[in-house]
């Protein structure tokens, strides 16, 4: 049987870092999840997943995380249940991590969270992306054999 999952998202909120009573670490978080269509009114919608961490992954995830960190999960489905207090049956499911990837750099996810644009610089930054990726660039013609263009960081669009 297979049982892979692999999330690219954004953490709704900061990691929830608890400790079970023998001192495991464990860290819940959300991840939202753009999917890739638009629906009737031309609107972008995103999914929710629960997720769940273990062990030093768990503490290193909230050291580091925060809300609106890109991240990327790979790990397992897991569905399970529980009685709450009206003793009724719930059931959870949820997606098991087992590793992360920060895919954004500290520097980038401290300027977004300070900054947050606008809905209009939103939009803008978003028609840039749909650019043709050669745009302000000189074509091969235009650049001397052996070259190398400066470049930093911060003119990636990644």
């Amino acid at each position: 049987m297979i049982n892979n999952v692999t999330l690219v998202g954004r953490l709704t909120k900061d990691p929830d870092l608890r400790y079970t009573a023998n001192g495991t670490g464990v860290a819940t978080f959300t991840l939202a999840i753009n999917r890739n269509f638009t629906n009737q009114a031309g609107e972008r919608e995103a999914d929710f997943v629960q997720c769940v961490i273990w062990r030093k992954p768990a503490e290193t995830l909230a050291n580091y995380a925060r809300k609106g960190t890109l991240l990327g999960v790979t790990g397992r489905i897991q569905t399970r249940s529980y009685d709450n207090q009206q003793g009724q049956r719930v059931y959870v499911t949820e997606v098991v991590a087992e590793s992360f990837q920060l895919l954004e750099s500290k520097a980038t996810s401290e300027q977004r969270q300070s900054t947050q644009p606008s809905q209009s610089n939103q939009q803008a930054n978003r028609q840039n992306y749909n650019e043709p990726v050669s745009s302000g660039f000189p074509s091969d013609g235009d650049m001397p054999v052996g070259s190398t263009l400066d470049i930093s960081d911060d003119d990636l669009p990644f």
